[in-house]
């Protein structure tokens, strides 16, 4: 099992930056893909992004290609995802997430297996 722990949730304005971290333990980090998911109110949880182990793969949703980033630090067994040019739309609850598999970056919220509890994320227009 491992622990996540998400921070840097907050208040933004659209157009905006925030950067959110992901802090993890409990099992070998490193060996392991992360990912990022999102719930809006009134809808489903959606996928936004993953890293691999090493970070030398990514895998974005569409909606936020180009506009976040995801990254690890595995000496600080964190996962990050900056968000830059923030819209109302991205306004959620933010959750990072653990694979099943080490190498997973999928965006199959069922082949994740932890969960932070989330930070909520909101974005005024």
């Amino acid at each position: 099992q491992v622990q996540l722990v998400e921070s840097g949730g907050g208040l933004v304005q659209a157009g905006g930056s925030l950067r959110l971290s992901c802090a993890a333990s409990g099992r070998t980090f490193s060996a392991y893909g992360m990912g990022w998911f999102r719930r809006a109110p009134g809808k489903e949880r959606e996928f936004v992004a993953a890293i691999s182990r090493s970070g030398g793969s990514t895998n974005y949703a569409d909606s936020v290609k180009g506009r976040f980033t995801i990254s690890r630090d595995n000496a600080k067994t964190t996962v990050y995802l900056q968000m830059n040019s923030l819209k109302p739309e991205d306004t959620a609850v933010y959750y990072c997430a653990a694979p099943k598999s080490p190498s997973y970056i999928g965006g199959r919220s069922y082949e994740y297996d932890s969960w932070g509890q989330g930070t909520q994320v909101t974005v005024s227009s």
